[in-house]
């Protein structure tokens, strides 16, 4: 059994500078290449990933083919770019790339995560209780830098691409992460 990654907003293909050049990449061709290269160097193929939306925008064939060669089995969770079509297609990418819907529940060593391209409120920051009996909500979709921006409206950790240097987040890094933060 293999590490649990969490990632989110790859948007492969997404020719768009705004997308590419605030992660210093000069070119989406550049994004493409250097999130496989990240990726699989810390993705072993026994590995699970979570994408949380987004995978891909505008060249949908090349888009495939970037997430064919990410190590690891892949559960991909639906983004606001992800249409009908992609998901479609997500389907048939390789036997272990499977689509689960637009959120889900993941329990890992004692904890709750609610998975979701959105950020969403998982609970009332229920600041009494520990962390284990809390639901962490990870998410995508913002493109910020700081994985912490909506901790304020509760338990919310930022997974995207720009949160980590284009690379996924290690669960248990994420755990130890919050754990730090609560501490603070």
């Amino acid at each position: 059994m293999g590490n649990i990654f969490i990632t989110s907003d790859w948007h492969f293909c997404h020719n768009k500078n705004f997308i590419y050049e605030p992660r210093n990449f000069s070119s989406v061709s550049e994004m493409n290449e250097e999130i496989i290269k990240r990726h699989n160097e810390i993705v072993t193929p026994e590995d699970t990933v979570y994408c949380l939306g987004d995978c891909m925008l505008n060249d949908d064939k090349e888009g495939c083919n970037c997430i064919r060669r990410l190590n690891g089995r892949i559960y991909i969770l639906a983004g606001n770019h992800d249409s009908p079509n992609r998901w479609q297609q997500y389907a048939n990418i390789r036997y272990d790339i499977t689509p689960i819907g637009i959120a889900y529940i993941l329990k890992h060593k004692g904890y709750t995560f609610y998975l979701s391209h959105y950020p969403t409120i998982t609970s009332n920051y229920d600041v009494d209780k520990p962390l284990n009996r809390r639901v962490i909500n990870l998410c995508g979709h913002s493109h910020v830098t700081d994985p912490f921006v909506d901790w304020d409206k509760g338990l919310i950790f930022h997974t995207e691409m720009d949160t980590n240097d284009c690379r996924p987040w290690l669960l248990d890094d994420i755990i130890d992460k919050i754990k730090k933060k609560l501490d603070k």
